[in-house]
C-alpha cells in the first residue's frame, strides 16, 4: 500500500512504510527515529491514518493483520527490559484458569517504573538470578516477547504466593503435571534461586 499526501511527502511515506514492514509493522518512536524516519513523517502518517497508535509511543501500520497478542506485544514494545511473569506467564504457558486483568511484568530492582496508558500492568521487582534466569524469548506478531519459562514461573508463583495466591500456584503445578516433559530438576533449581525449595518440594512430591 502506498500513502501520498498533498505536501509531496509520498516518497517519505513509502520509505517509512517499507521500514515498518521490515519490522513486522510495529515500531516504538525511538526505534523509528533510529532507523531514519523523521518525526514529522511519523506524525503525518499517524494523522493521515496510515499508522495507528497501539499505546503511547508505539505505532503500527493501520493495514497490518490484527495482533494475536496485543497486550503482550504492547508491553514488550514499551518495556523491552521487562519479562512477562507470574499469572501472565502462567496464562501464556496454559498453566492457569485465571484470565489476567493486568500484564504482570518483572523488572530489575532499581529500574524506572514504566507508564503505560494501555494495557494495565502490574510490576514486580526481581534481583540477580531471580531476574535473569529462566527467560525465554518468543516471537509474537513479529515482536520479541520475553517470558519466564514454565519451570521458572512455578518457582516464582510460590515465591509470590501471598500476592498471586497459593491455590493459583498449586493449580499451576497440576496443569504442569499434564505436560509430556516434566522438568523437576529445573523447577528445583529455580526454586533454590527463589529460596522456596522447602516450600515447593511437598507440592511437587504430592502432585508430580
Amino acid at each position: 500500500m502506498r500513502f501520498r499526501d498533498t505536501n509531496s511527502h509520498g516518497s517519505r511515506f513509502d520509505r517509512a512504510v517499507a521500514v515498518f514492514k521490515k519490522n513486522f509493522g510495529i515500531l516504538r518512536t525511538a526505534q523509528a527515529l533510529r532507523v531514519g524516519i523523521h518525526p514529522a513523517t511519523l506524525y503525518a502518517m499517524r494523522d493521515s491514518g496510515a499508522l495507528e497508535v497501539v499505546s503511547r509511543g508505539v505505532y503500527r501500520l493501520a493495514d497490518s493483520v490484527p495482533l494475536g497478542n496485543p497486550d503482550l506485544v504492547t508491553v514488550a514494545a514499551r518495556i523491552p527490559g521487562g519479562v512477562i511473569c507470574l499469572i501472565s506467564a502462567l496464562a501464556f504457558h496454559g498453566l492457569t484458569t485465571q484470565i489476567p486483568h493486568e500484564v504482570h511484568v518483572a523488572l530489575p530492582r532499581g529500574a524506572k517504573e514504566p507508564r503505560l496508558d494501555h494495557p494495565p500492568i502490574k510490576t514486580y521487582r526481581f534481583t540477580g538470578e531471580a531476574f535473569t534466569e529462566g527467560v525465554e524469548t518468543h516471537e509474537l506478531d513479529g515482536v520479541s516477547v520475553r517470558v519466564y519459562s514454565p519451570e521458572k514461573t512455578l518457582a516464582d508463583c510460590f515465591k509470590f504466593r501471598n500476592k498471586v495466591g497459593l491455590d493459583t500456584a498449586v493449580e499451576a503445578v497440576r496443569f504442569y503435571r499434564e505436560r509430556k516433559r516434566v522438568k523437576v530438576d529445573d523447577i528445583m533449581r529455580y526454586a533454590a534461586i527463589c529460596r522456596v525449595k522447602k516450600i515447593i518440594r511437598p507440592y511437587l512430591e504430592a502432585l508430580l
